[in-house]
């Protein structure tokens, strides 16, 4: 009751303050910009790009150019070393290994005091915020949280000092009226097998009352499943009679929620966020739109590149908040209190409103499909596998589409690998609704797929269960917040697909 009554008390303040950054948006992006530039005049960063003779947005994306991750590395790798005042003032001592889903390679970024306590902390706090202030007379905090997160381990820099999963380093540092609240354990929770860690969340968490349920659909799923399978129970209201949230996000929820609904056995409700290893950036703020509120005062100065012209760091057009228009699509660019500057992260999203600044995710400026003109994007895709499962009462576990290219007189097309908990009956059903599901969704790919001239009906493969799992197993990203890569302009992968399914055989 305690927490509750405090709770509702901070909720008030906080809804005034989102209130307004929600009327003064360009105001409120501006001052936080010449704030972070002030304070870090006087970093190796700043001194090189000559912060401090930067007043104004439109100076700032001048002399600053864009960065990725391969050109911002050698800052990083100073602040690694243990050098401060590089790319943020003072010492970083936590480090994000981020599981990204586009490269074999795990990226490290800093994430120091401000970010995480100013940018993750206060989006994990305005989520509960909205919710309350949406449903009110909420108890949340009559129960537990489950938080299914990711693993950690110390970095040699110090015993202070920390490489994990962005999700682990806020279970490490979590104020104790939130840790008193959390399941599973600590242990339990920064375990590093995956499997190890699931069967020890069960065990742990099957006799707690939860209230609030969070992580990645497809591994909440698996979790929610063996919990089912451990207790015998045909549903998870069973178990936890009063689960009444889930908070998601990673990726596009619609394919995973009719079973979500099934496994649960009664209504709750599902809440979305919008963050990585690089910054929490937005929250679904309305009870019946799946529509992201941007969120304004974290420390995340925003740009935007229109993805018609996108070329990477040689692009031309980066547009200022004020600038963009809806329902086009950008590729995000950020500048942040962890020290990214102008730093594209590599995800696409496209604006709903204006009043206020709402958007939905697209995808991946470097998952999509566009061999052939098609502009298929990870959007796309998920609409019409959702609806495609929907009409054919199949459960999606997970996919990844590839090209076949045109060569040796084979005609072009799109190869799906896709992994059911639940399989339709006809594949060919499945084929062709799903196409027909596409065409109509991405006018590029209807005008390819026009009597079969530049692309044919997609060749489907359904997967043998654990599929995608033993790919993940093999590449060291098993668990957590460990993604597959959706959709690919090259084949770089299919063969050890094949492999996997010709294994199973």
């Amino acid at each position: 009751m305690f927490f509750n009554n405090i709770f509702s008390w901070l909720i008030k303040r906080r809804i005034r303050q989102i209130d307004f950054f929600k009327n003064n948006p360009t105001a409120v992006q501006q001052n936080l910009l010449k704030n972070m530039l002030v304070k870090c005049s006087s970093t190796k960063f700043g001194g090189l790009f000559s912060f401090k003779d930067i007043s104004d947005y439109q100076t700032f994306s001048k002399k600053v150019p864009l960065h990725d991750y391969t050109t911002i590395y050698p800052f990083i790798e100073e602040v690694l070393q243990g050098k401060q005042n590089i790319l943020w003032p003072g010492l970083t001592s936590w480090f994000s290994k981020s599981s990204g889903t586009t490269s074999h390679r795990s990226k490290i970024l800093p994430v120091t005091k401000e970010h995480l306590f100013d940018c993750h902390y206060k989006g994990g706090k305005d989520l509960l915020s909205l919710y309350y202030h949406n449903y009110p007379n909420r108890k949340l905090y009559n129960g537990k949280h489950l938080i299914i997160g990711g693993s950690s381990e110390i970095n040699t820099l110090g015993k202070n000092s920390y490489i994990g999963d962005l999700s682990a380093i806020i279970i490490k540092n979590l104020p104790f009226w939130a840790e008193i609240r959390r399941t599973p354990s600590r242990e339990t929770s920064l375990l590093a097998n995956w499997e190890a860690k699931l069967d020890k969340m069960v065990k742990e968490t099957i006799h707690e009352d939860v209230y609030i349920l969070a992580g990645v659909p497809s591994w909440t799923l698996v979790l929610l499943k063996r919990i089912l399978e451990y207790t015998g129970k045909k549903h998870i209201k069973e178990v936890w009679p009063n689960l009444e949230l889930y908070m998601h996000g990673g990726v596009n929820f619609a394919p995973y929620k009719s079973e979500f609904e099934i496994i649960i056995g009664k209504k709750i409700n599902y809440v979305e966020t919008y963050n990585s290893s690089e910054g929490f950036y937005g929250i679904q703020d309305q009870p019946n739109s799946d529509e992201l509120l941007l969120m304004l005062d974290y420390g995340i100065f925003y740009e935007f590149i229109p993805m018609e012209t996108y070329d990477g760091l040689n692009s031309q057009t980066v547009l200022s908040l004020a600038d963009i228009e809806v329902n086009k699509n950008y590729a995000l660019v950020i500048s942040t209190n962890a020290g990214l500057w102008r730093y594209i992260i590599g995800d696409t999203i496209s604006f709903t409103s204006k009043t206020p600044y709402r958007f939905r995710i697209t995808g991946r400026t470097s998952q999509c499909l566009n061999v052939f003109g098609e502009e298929v994007i990870v959007e796309n895709a998920d609409r019409a596998i959702a609806d495609t499962c929907t009409e054919t009462n199949a459960f999606l576990k997970d996919y990844a589409v590839f090209p076949i290219y045109l060569e040796n007189k084979q005609q072009g097309a799109h190869e799906w690998f896709i992994e059911f908990s639940k399989e339709p009956k006809s594949k060919e059903e499945f084929t062709f609704i799903l196409d027909q599901k596409l065409q109509a969704i991405n006018s590029d790919y209807a005008a390819k797929r026009q009597g079969d001239f530049v692309l044919t009906l997609p060749t489907i493969h359904f997967l043998p269960k654990n599929t995608f799992e033993t790919w993940l197993i093999r590449q060291n990203k098993l668990g957590g917040q460990h993604k597959i890569p959706r959709l690919n302009n090259t084949r770089e992968i299919v063969e050890q697909l094949h492999q996997l399914i010709q294994d199973h055989v």
